[in-house]
């Protein structure tokens, strides 16, 4: 049998999949037979092994369970989240999972959840490019996208509306052909019943409520959590009152924007100018 040999400080995943490895070798035991214990595939209990697949916090509290280790794996995986994701961003992850509804308000970058894998490859290499990160948490964030993707097109799907700002149009990332697909992407979006798509337009100006990203979430208790970022920073949301405010901003945001049908148009129009340039 092959088997890949791991370098733990390569990335905060290797070194988590070091770590089960170590412990499961020295109990004697097969990845089928931690499977069995975890709950787990064996093939998932691989692929996390040998880093192939970031940990989740649900996976690293059934090694917990099943190595009899309390909260070591648990610590470690927040251990390497913070390595990874902006602060309060774990946190966030693991309500966006559970959530009915999505409100979303982007202003540089199209909102993740609706890139296009060519268009968030090309944001997170320029990350690495101005060496912001290294091309294996690239490549983490970028694996960890596309499951977030995934799991909003299961069945039951959260209901998503994103208001994107006229900005996200036209910043030009991966060049020409890598937007003009982004667009196409979110113009088929602008009819799928589960996405409400908006532009809010620069005209709105100062009447634009929002100074930066903010997703709202609905849970299915009808509690409702949201998520900042500021200055590289995030921040998960539960007091009711500020909650209460970004709401209410929200829904003003809806209505000053351009509606679902002149959205697809104005999507439509600026690829075009893409393609014809």
């Amino acid at each position: 049998m092959n088997r890949k040999e791991l370098d733990p400080e390569s990335s905060p995943a290797a070194r988590f999949g070091a770590q089960i490895r170590e412990l499961r070798e020295r109990r004697g035991w097969t990845q089928d037979h931690l499977a069995t214990l975890t709950g787990y595939s064996a093939v998932h209990v691989s692929a996390v092994e040998t880093g192939r697949k970031p940990p989740t916090e649900r996976f690293a509290r059934r090694l917990d369970l099943a190595f009899e280790t309390p909260e070591r794996f648990e610590r470690e995986w927040r251990s390497a989240g913070r390595r990874v994701l902006f602060e309060g961003f774990g946190d966030y992850l693991r309500s966006e999972a559970d959530a009915v509804a999505l409100r979303l308000f982007e202003i540089n970058i199209v909102p993740s959840l609706l890139q296009t894998p060519a268009y968030a490859r090309a944001y997170q290499e320029a990350r690495v490019r101005r060496g912001r990160a290294t091309q294996q948490q690239a490549e983490e964030r970028l694996t960890m996208l596309f499951h977030r993707q995934q799991r909003i097109h299961q069945h039951p799907a959260p209901r998503v509306h994103a208001v994107i700002d006229e900005g996200c149009l036209h910043r030009t990332i991966g060049g020409r052909d890598v937007l003009v697909e982004q667009l196409l992407h979110l113009e088929e979006l602008t009819v799928h019943p589960q996405f409400v798509i908006q532009v809010s337009p620069f005209s709105l100006g100062e009447d634009r409520p929002f100074a930066h990203p903010i997703t709202l979430l609905t849970m299915p208790n009808r509690a409702h959590l949201g998520y900042g970022e500021i200055q590289g920073r995030g921040f998960l949301q539960r007091d009711p009152e500020p909650l209460s405010e970004w709401a209410g901003e929200y829904d003003q945001l809806q209505v000053e924007a351009l509606s679902r049908a002149a959205s697809r148009e104005f999507i439509r129009r600026v690829r075009r100018s893409f393609e014809h340039d």
